[in-house]
């Protein structure tokens, strides 16, 4: 029997419905969900095995300064011991990296113009009922890359409104579910069956209730910003996605940028979450690996969208760099 794992991004819909696209169109029976933290530890798991994996779909995780050569040596002693590899995604990619995995023997579906679920929906197509392509139009509405050629032309096959309201609602009960690891497999179960998110067994009463601690929480936050030149920011909360709450801390702050962040314990590190502006000039994502690398930490993502983990004593540092970067910029 063929046995075909599939790691995916576990925090928001375009990693899910990677996820979801994979086990539709190649019946996978192994789903792994992760952050961008788990993802060398997972993969040393799985080369440790004494079992063969014939194919292995990496989707939506992407590489960072700090791991992209252990991720390189990683995926080298599983393909040596015969696994196919398939990486797909969409954030920024070292040239050199992306040669070395091409090398190593990785199947490579990347491109920065169009998220990962709707690389994943426009390759295997043939293998999906058309019913797919609304987790791949999902992917991208939440991603904010509903504008990309392809993204537009999938998005463009549903109502607005009916894919606004179950995308939204996909992402809420995504962002409730994180410490669930068995509900957010449910999801993706429930979903490859090709049902709608509302179809999910109590998922959108979990996205109403997280609704409502997100309205609470952001009264609180807008009372903390602190805004400097080019980019405002506040601690988020322990409980909720920062990738939620700082799009509220950019839209009441005026300024190209800004961050949220929550204390990590276990790891002694502070997570971050940073969105830009239109009138952010900068490519967010490289300029984030570049700094959390240089003092320890690690980061990247899209160039309006990204975060990043940086040492408990560096995030005044961090951010001190960020903001007079993006002016620099």
């Amino acid at each position: 029997m063929s046995r075909i794992v599939c790691i995916s991004h576990k925090e928001d819909v375009d990693g899910i419905s990677s996820a979801i696209l994979i086990k539709a169109a190649f019946k996978t029976k192994f789903t792994i969900l992760l952050d961008y933290s788990n993802i060398i530890s997972k993969l040393q798991e799985l080369s440790s095995l004494e079992e063969k994996v014939d194919k292995i779909f990496i989707c939506d995780l992407g590489l960072s300064k700090k791991n992209e050569q252990r991720f390189l040596e990683t995926i080298r002693k599983i393909i040596s011991k015969g696994s196919k590899v398939i990486y797909i995604d969409h954030h920024d990619l070292n040239k050199d990296i992306e040669i070395a995995l091409k090398n190593t023997g990785v199947v490579l579906i990347h491109s920065v113009e169009e998220c990962t679920s709707v690389q994943i929906y426009n390759k295997y197509k043939k293998k999906l009922k058309s019913h797919a392509a609304f987790f791949a139009a999902a992917g991208a509405l939440t991603d904010y890359m509903e504008n990309k050629p392809i993204a537009e032309s999938i998005v463009s096959r549903f109502d607005r409104q009916f894919l606004m309201l179950e995308a939204t609602a996909l992402s809420y009960t995504i962002s409730a579910s994180q410490r669930d690891e068995e509900f957010l497999n449910k999801i993706v179960d429930t979903l490859a069956e090709m049902k709608y998110p509302h179809e999910i067994e109590g998922g959108f009463s979990l996205a109403q209730k997280y609704v409502q601690k997100v309205a609470e929480a952001v009264k609180l936050i807008e009372k903390s910003i602190v805004k400097l030149d080019n980019l405002a920011y506040a601690k988020s909360t322990p409980e909720l996605s920062a990738s939620i709450i700082v799009n509220f801390v950019l839209g009441s702050s005026s300024k190209p940028a800004a961050m949220v962040y929550k204390l990590k314990e276990d790891i002694r590190s502070y997570v971050i979450s940073i969105r830009g502006s239109k009138d952010c000039k900068v490519h967010l994502g490289r300029l984030v690996n570049d700094i959390a690398s240089k003092i320890g930490g690690s980061g990247g993502g899209h160039e309006k969208a990204c975060g990043a983990v940086v040492p408990e004593n560096k995030l005044k540092q961090f951010i001190d760099i960020l903001n007079k970067s993006i002016h620099d910029s």
